[in-house]
């Protein structure tokens, strides 16, 4: 992705205004300016945009407004509203928003439009950097939301387990990394469960595999769900569940992103990145209910449900990472919608047994805008998970605690790792809000980054 800041030292000001603030600041404009602004109700509403003419008819400056310090529904990300309201031109922050780097990063992400099948140019607007702003990091989490939204944005005709890997391959290579992938026969003896999910497809079920990085740095191994439509199975979905199944490979996608970000900042980690790539599809030789599969692990697992097939391609993927004994293993999926009804769209769970790791993802992902809210591994549920034929089972009956029961169904696949970390992803917006447009969402990637670059950064 192209960047959107800008060298030039002539730029048009955006003036950041709030309510508490408008009345001081609309009297210290120049005459004209301020008659303009009454006379056309500017208010300093959030959101609310005015561009200033100047003598000459061009734009001597954006009025944009923003919520007052210190209230609690600020949304640190409205600047990212602004590419779509400003003419063409370059800009500048004449005065400081509530966050300064973030604003930088809204408005970077603001300028995405996914333009594969439809025109949709991008805003031609630039934004000269603010003081003091590493345009380097702001680029690198940008251009890495752009993948994961263009990833999880294309249709599943056109985005499928090869296609899938493809784009992980590219990004292989792009930094030098090493790709494997794992098909056909292979697939099928050493990685089951993920073969069962997709066998019932004419595409290919695969698990895609890349590595980078010094072998002497802490193992630090990525693990994505990659189910680029889910039906359901025979458990079918109805239709309005089956409609934005094309970002069921959200989880693939984010990994992607968060990957990137970690080549492209070069961390000092030994990388891997696992990608069970698979359509859960319906056919006569579609996996069925009650059937059990013995996981690469070992453990036998009953499928209660095909429409619970996320946490079923992770599993295997999880035991073959947890066989190295990473430092951190860290997994993330569009796996329950139990986790939506529990805290929405936006605020995606996250899981793990790490006090430490735990308090740095809740930091980081509120100093990043990228929220997230731990939930419980509750041992009690635990046995809920228990199978009168199997060793467990894939859907506990009763429906409780979903987002909980898929998490601790994923634990018992974890033995090794030295910490575990699960986010239960959306990896979508449903509607569209500053710096976020509707479709496809990079969630969990950004703040999980900032903690990989703490750690990690040497």
């Amino acid at each position: 992705m192209p960047s959107v800041f800008a060298t030039s030292t002539t730029a048009t000001p955006i003036t950041f205004a709030t309510k508490s603030g408008w009345e001081a600041l609309r009297e210290a404009l120049p005459p004209a300016q301020r008659q303009y602004a009454m006379a056309n109700a500017f208010a300093a509403k959030p959101g609310g945009y005015l561009a200033l003419p100047a003598p000459d008819g061009t734009i001597a400056q954006v009025l944009f407004g923003l919520e007052d310090d210190g209230t609690r529904s600020r949304d640190l990300f409205r600047p990212g509203a602004l590419p779509g309201l400003l003419p063409p031109g370059t800009y500048r922050f004449a005065n400081a928003p509530h966050d300064t780097r973030l604003a930088a990063l809204a408005f970077a992400l603001g300028s995405y439009r996914f333009a594969r099948y439809r025109k949709a140019e991008r805003p031609e607007v630039r934004l000269v950097a603010p003081e003091g702003v590493d345009v380097a990091e702001i680029d690198r989490m940008a251009g890495a939301a752009m993948l994961a939204r263009d990833l999880i944005n294309t249709p599943s005709n056109d985005m499928g387990p090869a296609e899938l890997a493809a784009a992980a391959k590219a990004l292989a290579e792009e930094f030098g990394a090493s790709y494997s992938c794992t098909i056909g026969e292979e697939l099928e003896k050493n990685f089951p469960l993920i073969h069962a999910v997709g066998m019932a497809s004419s595409r290919a079920p695969r698990l895609i595999d890349i590595g980078w990085g010094d072998p002497a740095h802490p193992k630090v191994t990525l693990v994505g769900k990659g189910v680029c439509f889910d039906t359901g199975g025979l458990d079918l979905k109805p239709s309005s569940g089956m409609l934005i199944m094309k970002k069921d490979m959200g989880g693939a996608a984010n990994v992607l992103a968060l990957a990137r970000m970690v080549m492209d900042a070069k961390l000092k980690v030994r990388l891997r990145v696992l990608t069970p790539a698979v359509e859960n599809a319906v056919a006569g030789n579609a996996f069925r209910p009650l059937d059990i599969f013995t996981s690469r692990k070992g453990i036998t697992v009953e499928i209660g449900n095909t429409d619970a097939e996320g946490r079923l391609v992770l599993a295997d993927a999880l035991a073959l990472a947890d066989e190295e004994k990473p430092e951190l293993l860290i997994d993330l999926g569009t796996l329950t919608g139990a986790a939506r009804v529990a805290l929405g769209p936006d605020l995606p769970p996250f899981y793990t047994h790490d006090e430490t790791l735990a308090a740095d993802v809740a930091r980081c992902a509120a100093k990043e805008n990228d929220p997230l809210w731990r939930m419980p591994l509750w041992p009690p549920y635990d046995a809920w998970l228990d199978s009168k034929t199997a060793t467990i089972t894939n859907a506990p009956s009763g429906g409780f605690a979903g987002s909980i029961t898929c998490a601790l169904f994923l634990q018992r696949f974890v033995e090794h790792a030295k910490s575990w970390l699960h986010v239960d992803i959306y990896g979508w917006t449903p509607s569209a809000k500053p710096a976020r447009p509707e479709g496809g969402e990079c969630q969990a990637a950004r703040a999980i980054y900032k903690v990989l670059s703490e750690r990690y950064a040497g």
